[in-house]
């Protein structure tokens, strides 16, 4: 079932997503769900989603029973329960549980009901904290993890195995991708629970706004961190949905990196904030470098088109006027 990845040179492979396909997106409502269901919107898709309000993914019987009924041609599974190194350090239980409760309901109940076609998100964290740069997809397995998001990396890995095996033992057309940091329209920007983008494009914002003169940041400013507009990712998504079907993970990156001190210094640009940046060292860096090696999927014809600091100003503006908030 194993589809090899065409190179520019190869035969055109046929869409292994049919026109008009009709697609759940489960986690329409958060970052990575609702650019990939815009995307296949556009594309020509029928997108099909149910709230929280409707439908705790966690619960395996009832997501089993709407796939049945709903008996879509494929499902992303982009709902997640996600959060920067505070919120991973905190609260470890609920990121592994709630997460691990929402892949064996959406792949279980998706099999159960007789989906063909499955993509399943994941996230480079699942990766060991040392592994050689860029990572490989080769690399998973082959260290310790990052400490600060164990717990929600392991649920990860459950997901790509989870998938893996359903194709090995069922013969099913389930794929696993791994996104690199992400950013963009509905984003989260809540302190408390944010990734680092939102969080500093929010920090920068407001000691604008009341006329602090610095701003102080976790770290050391040292890491270094790739990026990727999620508008990028949901155009990944779909080429994979309708060009990859291989057993093992796909990495979905940009290819580049920044240092957080960077980071930090563009959103201050963007922001226009000309205070100072204190970084406070005794609090973790985190993983040194997470850059992932991309090759799989150019050779199946993806790059990004959405530059950083372009994808920054957009991300702000959305947030301004999300906020109603004053530039």
């Amino acid at each position: 079932m194993t589809t090899d990845l065409p190179g520019p040179s190869q035969e055109f492979v046929p869409s292994l997503l049919r026109p008009g396909a009709r697609v759940f997106v489960a986690g329409h409502r958060g970052l990575v769900g609702s650019a990939v269901a815009r995307r296949l919107t556009a594309e020509g898709h029928e997108v099909i989603t149910r709230g929280r309000d409707r439908l705790d993914l966690r619960d395996a019987e009832r997501t089993a029973a709407f796939l049945r009924e709903a008996r879509p041609d494929a499902v992303v599974l982009a709902a997640a329960k996600v959060g920067g190194i505070m919120a991973n350090s905190s609260y470890p239980v609920q990121f592994l549980e709630e997460n691990l409760r929402i892949q064996l309901s959406v792949i279980a109940g998706a099999h159960a009901a007789g989906v063909p076609r499955l993509l399943f998100l994941g996230s480079s964290c699942i990766y060991p904290k040392h592994a050689p740069q860029p990572i490989p997809e080769s690399a998973l397995l082959t260290g310790p993890l990052e400490p600060t998001n164990e717990a929600y990396a392991l649920a990860k890995i459950a997901g790509i195995v989870q998938t893996q095996s359903y194709r090995r033992q069922y013969g099913v057309s389930y794929i696993s991708a791994m996104p690199t940091n992400l950013y963009g329209p509905g984003d989260n920007f809540d302190l408390e629970s944010s990734h680092v983008l939102p969080a500093l494009i929010r920090r920068f914002h407001e000691a604008r706004r009341s006329g602090a003169p610095a701003v102080t940041l976790w770290g050391s400013g040292s890491p270094r961190r790739e990026f990727l507009h999620v508008d990028d990712l949901a155009a990944a998504c779909v080429l994979l949905l309708e060009r990859y079907d291989g057993d093992e993970p796909v990495n979905v990156g940009s290819g580049a990196d920044l240092t957080i001190r960077e980071l930090a210094s563009m959103v201050a640009e963007v922001t226009s904030y000309q205070g100072e940046v204190d970084w406070d060292t005794s609090k973790p860096d985190g993983t040194p470098r997470k850059l992932l090696d991309v090759s799989r999927l150019a050779a199946l014809g993806f790059a990004p088109r959405i530059a950083l600091r372009e994808g920054i100003a957009g991300t702000y503006a959305w947030w301004l006027e999300q906020e109603g908030a004053q530039v």
